[in-house]
């Protein structure tokens, strides 16, 4: 089966053929540096780590440019649009550029939690502002842009009417109807500039208190937002590439005004493939500041967030994320986490065992019917993730795989059950997928060697006790680590043996 991914563009899966393979370019947008990043966030984030460890997997060689936007993103409002930046500056009492220094470090640091891997590039909107003005002109030069008091607007409807003759309308992303929108745009402060209610900036005029502020043509000002990211995905990627993603909730405006301004700057739509992933709800809600459930990311892991009932490990939350395919729905919950974080436990702990096992290639299997179901369960990992990046299918397959990994372990089937061959695949693709696809790590850390050594210890505690006939304290030791998710087993020579469940 060839690599397939859904086109939101086409709305319908198509087979992945590269502009110029091997090569490929993918451009993801990355954050907005006002303040830090929180749980809605780590799905894209993790969703396109794997895109990009998967399409390295097939031996593409990636160029994957994911921005930082460090100036210029707001709300369209007229002339009072205010960029995030330089307002949460002024709260904070910090420069700037200060206040992106902050916050980018802290989005890197959640990325190395997270264990993603760096893009290929990763370009700031400040540091490319000749780029966007370059873009910006051209757009007026050609009809589509226009000045109005200092600040510059896309105009949409003059868009629409002319492509949509090449059936390349405004809203061909989204799906979004021009004249509904027109019908339906609130009126925003200083909407006189504007021609028409749905045009948007490409460069806003500096009000004299604006900290942020670049010299252009049309005066002082600083750019709009959706212009920031063609400028740069035209730099680094070309006139046309093959991926462009993000979240769903970037389909409109942000990427509909993305297709239509490089359109007219380089004449052809910028991307072959629109990838967008689905949003996290917590509990059936969306996240929102009214509802108070906008869960930092540091939150999450030290579990201070009022909405939490403990602290969850970035391992963790990757895996609940990727326990979904990308473009389902995701509803966070305490309950659903802590099944995530059970789950994970059993299937590293099953893991780390069965990767320091040592196989012979060549033996014979006794049991050919196991020996061939597990050799279809790792197919088949390959198989769904070539259906449109279905992580969910690919751990479900994991979780088929563990029980003879842990029946292996328990001695309840013999290693010659399957073929030396047969564990060693298995071996080096759980390796592979687990690993270096999906991302996950063994926790090797302080946390996972003292939890370690207390298991331990209350082992030893538990056989002193039973050799003291003190059966009382030896169950509740058993039972009380069970009600943990840690399984205690007697050991027919006399030793004890624990498990994740």
């Amino acid at each position: 089966m060839p690599l397939q991914f859904y086109n939101s563009l086409t709305r319908q899966k198509e087979v992945f053929e590269p502009l110029n393979a091997p090569y490929v370019g993918m451009y993801v947008c990355g954050p907005t540096v006002s303040g830090e990043s929180h749980l809605g966030h780590a799905r894209p984030f993790i969703t396109f780590d794997v895109v990009y460890r998967y399409l390295l997997h097939k031996g593409y060689k990636v160029r994957y440019v994911r921005n930082i936007t460090d100036a210029g993103h707001f709300e369209e409002e007229g002339k009072a649009a205010e960029d995030k930046i330089s307002s949460k500056a002024v709260l904070e009492k910090l420069e700037p550029m200060e206040l992106v220094q902050k916050y980018t470090h802290l989005y890197h640091w959640a990325m190395e939690q997270f264990n993603n891997l760096p893009p290929s590039i990763e370009p700031t909107a400040t540091g490319h502002i000749v780029e966007q003005i370059e873009m910006i002109k051209t757009i007026i030069a050609d009809g589509y842009g226009y000045e109005a008091n200092g600040s510059v607007y896309f105009d949409v409807v003059k868009y629409n009417d002319d492509y949509s003759k090449k059936n390349q309308p405004y809203g061909i992303l989204s799906g979004r109807n021009l004249e509904d929108q027109l019908d339906t745009t609130r009126e925003l402060d200083n909407q006189e500039e504007k021609k028409n209610k749905v045009d948007f900036a490409l460069w806003k005029n500096a009000p004299a208190e604006h900290i942020m502020r670049w010299q252009s043509p049309w005066g002082e000002g600083f750019p709009g937002w959706h212009i920031e990211c063609s400028a740069m995905a035209t730099k680094y990627l070309g006139k046309r590439f093959d991926i462009h993603g993000g979240g769903m909730d970037l389909q409109f405006p942000h990427h509909e005004c993305e297709i239509a301004q490089s359109t007219v700057c380089n004449h052809e739509m910028p991307a072959r493939y629109w990838l967008h992933n689905n949003m996290i709800t917590i509990n059936g809600r969306k996240m929102g500041k009214s509802y108070n459930n906008v869960i930092k990311l540091s939150e999450l892991f030290d579990g201070s967030h009022p909405i939490l009932t403990q602290a969850y490990a970035p391992m963790t939350v990757r895996f609940f994320i990727l326990q979904s395919q990308y473009r389902g729905t995701l509803d966070f919950s305490n309950e659903a986490l802590q099944a995530s974080e059970k789950a994970l436990r059993r299937l590293m702990e099953a893991y780390e065992w069965f990767k320091a096992q040592s196989f012979t290639a060549g033996t014979i299997a006794s049991d050919a019917t196991l020996d061939a179901q597990l050799n279809t369960w790792v197919a088949e990992l390959e198989t769904f993730m070539d259906d449109d990046m279905n992580t969910a299918k690919v751990v479900a397959n994991l979780f088929e795989i563990i029980p003879s990994i842990n029946s292996l372990k328990d001695k309840h089937i013999a290693a010659d059950a399957v073929s030396g061959t047969t564990w060693l695949h298995v071996q080096q693709q759980l390796t592979l997928f687990i690993e270096n696809i999906l991302g996950l790590k063994i926790d090797t850390g302080a946390n996972h060697q003292q939890l370690t050594g207390v298991i331990e210890l209350l082992i030893e505690i538990r056989k002193d006790a039973k050799s003291r006939k003190d059966f009382a304290t030896s169950d509740k030791i058993r039972n009380q680590l069970a009600d943990m998710g840690i399984q205690l087993k007697d050991e027919k020579d006399g030793s004890m043996s624990y498990t994740f469940s």
